[in-house]
């Protein structure tokens, strides 16, 4: 990785009060490595905190103002992570045992006597400026896939470009096993004029406020993000065209019922919606389902607004079939209720369960003539939809 220099060689400081000593290391290594010299380790300490360039730090132990010891306590000590993590070599006349050992417990890398042969001090630098670039660019790639979330800090959603790069992988996947997949596009109806009418920090607030409406409504295999300010895509896997108009509906029913309040005025919103879905057999990309979606939008912003509208227009309630697949789960309905009961979330998507169920609870009366009651069953996952999301918003 690049450190925003144009300098061919590694650097390496070099601290020694000998100018004949410096002089000579420099000599030694001036043809694989660029120098900087300083006279004591008050001076070198102060050219580390300015340079972030250094890759190796050659020290002596006895020097003015500050001695060796006391450099690399100030190195290994220090809050900076490219300081406290530098290879440091201190290079003494004295070899004594006890020198060595002290410098390695003081944190020295290495230790290396003044009368080291070239290519002996060539080899040992070489290796510890390699090590030092290898353990520098494995943090920059730590902090890089730290700070590379898929999610949108402002809205809590995911990033649009996440959302492109999910939705990919799910597409190929939908089209490799002849599945569904369902791209809607939301915008919220008239946002300028809500802009105008308001200010940009309401306008904010009620586009934060569908965020979160969008973020609770979903399946946990569906994928959602701001595109821009009051549009938003969603991706829908092992979901066909009738599945997300039915969802659709609802959701533009639930978005109508919310009022909000702003200085005693009440203020409701509209959504118009554009869908768009994979069909098996025709090559599709992510982005083209989008373009598709929001070239629907266009028209249903044409013909007034607050419309779903799909491939042969605005989709209505008469159009879903009875047989659509609501968007939810009934696995992760039961492992919510098993966990934390029939909370307000559990009850809101009851509707949706027994749209879901009814072919089977119809297969098991048909089987064992239970005595279940589908007609009031069927009228409930019809009519309770709207009044159930409504009360509990």
């Amino acid at each position: 990785m690049s450190d925003g220099t144009d300098q061919t060689h590694p650097r390496v400081l070099i601290i020694d009060d000998s100018r004949m000593v410096r002089a000579s290391i420099t000599r030694h290594v001036r043809d694989r490595f660029d120098v900087r010299e300083e006279a004591d380790g008050e001076a070198g300490w102060q050219t580390l905190m300015v340079d972030p360039t250094i890759q190796a730090v050659i020290t002596d132990i006895g020097m003015p103002r500050l001695d060796g010891y006391g450099l690399l306590e100030r190195i290994r000590t220090s809050r900076i992570s490219r300081i406290n993590t530098l290879p440091v070599v201190v290079i003494s006349g004295d070899d004594e045992p006890e020198v060595r050992v002290k410098a390695k417990s003081a944190g020295a890398t290495d230790f290396i006597s003044k009368s080291i042969g070239n290519v002996e001090l060539l080899a040992r630098l070489e290796a510890l400026t390699q090590l030092a670039r290898t353990q520098r660019d494995l943090e920059e790639s730590r902090a890089a896939l730290a700070t590379a979330s898929p999610v949108d800090p402002s809205s809590g959603l995911v990033t649009p470009s996440y959302l492109h790069h999910h939705a990919a992988q799910e597409l190929a996947l939908a089209q490799r096993h002849h599945k569904d997949l369902a791209v809607m596009v939301i915008e919220i109806d008239q946002f300028d004029v809500l802009v105008a009418r308001y200010g940009a920090h309401v306008a904010q607030l009620i586009n934060r406020k569908l965020s979160k409406i969008l973020a609770t409504k979903l399946r946990q295999e569906d994928t959602v993000a701001e595109l821009a300010p009051a549009r938003f895509a969603i991706v829908s896997p092992n979901t066909n065209m009738d599945g997300a108009g039915a969802f659709a509906m609802r959701l533009r029913a639930a978005i109508e019922n919310i009022v909000m309040t702003y200085r005693e005025e009440r203020i409701r919103i509209q959504i118009t919606i554009g869908l768009s879905s994979s069909e098996s057999g025709r090559a599709h990309t992510v982005s083209h389902l989008i373009g598709v979606a929001v070239q629907r939008i266009a028209a249903g912003r044409a013909a007034g607004g607050n419309r779903v509208m799909g491939e042969k227009g605005e989709i209505t309630s008469d159009m879903i079939a009875a047989g659509a697949r609501a968007l939810v789960s009934i696995d992760q309905i039961l492992q919510r209720l098993r966990s934390v009961g029939p909370d307000a979330e559990v009850r809101r998507q009851l509707p949706d369960a027994i749209r879901t169920l009814l072919p089977l609870l119809e297969l098991i009366e048909s089987s064992f003539a239970p005595g279940l009651p589908l007609d009031v069953l069927a009228r409930a996952a019809e009519t309770g939809v709207a009044k159930t999301l409504q009360q509990n918003e």
